[in-house]
């Protein structure tokens, strides 16, 4: 794109030197000046349809900002989200982690009980075994009454009961401890896991948006340069018109000139003739008359339904480089699509549609025919009526078809 924009500078300026080259030419007969005139024209034409391209194009190009936007923030957002998700992560980990801390001091005191209740009850199975069943007699002859022997005997079974039973919850609790410190620390690795899951996809997508930013940077750039191009092409344009138009002026003051002389020389004719015969004075044709449009009927049956068919979207929107007959096209895009729709394929642009199909007069113009202005294009409908996607604030519309200079009408069906 950019070669082509270089291009059309080199092209522009040697649009330039030859407008001015030309201006310096005096062309001194009507014949001289219309061959110059063509000339003008076909070159307004040429930089005309260079406009029109440039202008479909920044439209497209314009298209492709508009959704590099709307994609740079889904992603600005996503990744936002994404920022959300991990500080929820982390908070998630700090927490279990003082769940964690929690189990350890748990565990750590159960351990540390049991690890005392063991040592006090080895301490006792080992006085009793030490001393034997002297202690055991020893204590049933202290004893003072047999009540009081059976009461000691219990208290013995009691606290064998409670020293086992006290171990085995100190056994049962540091094993629940430390069952739920590893559930614990797997939750954590789970967490630890997704978080760096979503740091990987953060990174992933700012990565991604890097690329658009600078993507988006540069089709900018290039919508910047096509407006400073087409501004450059509108003016070279606007010198070409000034030539044809200074042109024109003088090819009618010859014309009209040339007209006088004739005059004079047929009434100097017809005074030497035989006097009071009344000749019949000729007159130039009316060479600024428009021609008479044709009739809405004739033409292919595909023609009329085609003109029939763009018709039904008189009132939808303009809007430039679209193709879509309801939510908006440009002149080129509104023939293309309507064509398209029956099955014709045609170039997409106004200058190229002035190329295709066959050349007829305007005089001959059937329904269904593409009308070609100066970077425009509209589809003949019949009764010297035209159906064409206008500007921005008039969407598609019927209008007159010599509401300006056509150029040419090229017959595709």
């Amino acid at each position: 794109m950019k070669k082509k924009l270089k291009r059309i500078l080199v092209w522009g300026a040697a649009v330039f030197l030859t407008v001015s080259a030309a201006a310096s030419v005096n062309a001194s007969t009507v014949s001289d000046l219309e061959k110059q005139q063509k000339e003008h024209q076909a070159k307004l034409d040429a930089l005309t349809g260079q406009i029109t391209e440039m202008e479909d194009e920044q439209a497209i190009l314009e298209e492709e900002i508009s959704d590099l936007d709307s994609e740079v923030i889904n992603m600005f957002t996503s990744i936002e989200l994404l920022e959300e998700e991990i500080g929820e992560k982390e908070t998630s980990i700090s927490v279990v982690e003082g769940d964690i801390a929690v189990a350890q001091a748990d565990y750590e005191q159960a351990k540390k009980e049991e690890e005392e209740q063991y040592e006090a009850m080895k301490i006792r199975i080992q006085y009793i075994y030490e001393k034997g069943e002297t202690s055991y007699l020893q204590i049933f002859l202290e004893a003072e009454s047999f009540s009081d022997m059976l009461n000691k005997a219990e208290y013995l079974e009691q606290l064998y009961e409670y020293d086992r039973k006290q171990l085995k919850l100190y056994q049962e609790t540091r094993i629940a401890v430390e069952e739920l410190q590893a559930r614990l620390e797997e939750k954590k690795n789970i967490l630890v896991t997704e978080k760096a899951e979503l740091e990987a996809n953060k990174k992933d997508l700012e990565d991604q948006k890097a690329y658009l930013d600078v993507l988006l940077a540069k089709k900018k750039e290039e919508s910047s340069n096509f407006e400073t191009q087409i501004a450059q092409a509108r003016q070279q344009a606007a010198i070409y018109k000034t030539k044809i138009k200074e042109e024109q002026k003088k090819i009618k003051a010859l014309k009209e000139e040339e007209r006088k002389k004739a005059e004079e020389a047929l009434k100097a004719q017809q005074a030497a003739n035989a006097g009071n015969s009344k000749g019949s004075s000729g007159t130039g044709g009316n060479a600024g008359g428009s021609v008479t449009p044709p009739a809405s009927t004739g033409g292919s049956a595909t023609g009329q339904q085609i003109a029939s068919y763009a018709c039904q979207f008189v009132g939808n929107p303009y809007v430039s480089g679209g193709t879509s007959l309801t939510n908006g096209a440009d002149c080129s895009g509104f023939t293309y699509r309507v064509f398209s729709d029956f099955g014709y394929s045609i170039p997409r642009t106004s200058y190229a549609q002035r190329s295709i199909g066959t050349g007829v007069d305007y005089a001959n113009a059937q329904p269904g025919d593409i009308v070609c202005y100066s970077g425009h294009v509209a589809i003949y409908i019949g009764n010297g009526k035209i159906v064409h996607a206008s500007t921005a604030s008039t969407g598609i519309k019927i209008s007159n078809a010599q509401y300006r200079e056509i150029l040419s009408v090229r017959r595709v069906v």
